[in-house]
């Protein structure tokens, strides 16, 4: 199931992304949210609901997606916690040994954007870069969960582009303001329930800008898996439902590294992950 967020008409609704439609779950039934995090916080009644209208569609409940802006499918996380070097090719310059734990910072809300909506570069920075990453929703709260127990409380996955202002980053120790521009955070387009994701360490990521590939891997370089991250967290801070997990980025292709090349105006960057689609997102 392909749950996103979207606004027609100029309402904010949840639904179900279907090859050329949306299923509006606000047709469908006035006890079912018209918030994302509401919505999982109904758990497993929530979902069997939407899988009861999947099975007998109405068309009154269908509206043409092109009519829809897609919005982040969690557009305001309380949290938005991100992991850096977590891909065996990607372990930060000069190290060869694997991290022994996970290296954490966050982004703000203020970055989330969705699908087809611009990456804004400021004048404040000339250094703005990319990272693919495929992002775990959380669904139920957790707090000091094991391994095992993590792996229930993921709602889903999505795409999400770590943007970040490299000459902010490298200023100081602390990365949060250099990634923590206005728009430097698409996430979308849907948010894709584990059951169409039963192994998320077997999936192709790629990253274009203007067709031009720039990041290539598969999930099975990630160094810390998902459940393990959650229970991690877990131990120092309750995780709550909506909140997200950027689980970090591979490392650039040999020759997008030779180039050097930053974002600008007029670009596009594309990112694909196998059986999440393609997050889209236009720099201005």
């Amino acid at each position: 199931m392909r749950l996103i967020t979207f606004r027609h008409e100029n309402h904010e609704r949840i639904g179900v992304q279907l090859e050329s439609h949306i299923l509006d779950l606000s047709l469908v039934s006035a006890d079912i949210p018209t918030d994302m995090k509401a919505f999982l916080s109904l758990g497993e009644s929530a979902i069997a609901q939407t899988r009861e209208a999947l099975a007998s569609i109405k068309e009154e409940w269908l509206i043409i997606g092109s009519d829809v802006t897609l919005l982040a499918p969690i557009p305001r996380p309380d949290k938005i916690l991100c992991i850096g070097h977590n891909y065996a090719g990607h372990i930060g310059i000069g190290k060869t040994e694997l991290p022994e734990y996970p290296n954490l910072f966050s982004k703000t809300v203020n970055t989330i954007t969705g699908h087809n909506q611009p990456i804004i570069i400021l004048p404040a920075s000339t250094q703005v870069d990319f990272e693919a990453e495929l992002m775990a929703v959380i669904g139920k709260c957790a707090y000091r969960v094991t391994e095992d127990e993590a792996k229930s409380c993921i709602a889903g996955y999505t795409i999400f582009n770590d943007v970040s202002a490299r000459d902010y980053q490298k200023r100081t120790t602390q990365w949060m303001l250099g990634k923590s521009f206005d728009t430097f955070g698409p996430m979308g387009q849907s948010l894709v329930t584990p059951d169409e994701i039963p192994d998320p360490y077997t999936l192709d990521l790629e990253l274009t800008v203007n067709g031009v590939p720039q990041q290539r891997v598969n999930t099975c370089d990630m160094i810390f898996s998902i459940p393990y991250l959650i229970s991690y967290i877990s131990q120092v801070m309750t995780l709550e439902i909506g909140d997200v997990i950027a689980t970090g980025t591979p490392s650039k292709l040999p020759e997008a590294a030779e180039q050097k090349r930053f974002l600008q105006a007029g670009d596009v960057v594309e990112i694909t992950i196998e059986k999440l689609g393609t997050l889209r997102s236009p720099v201005q």
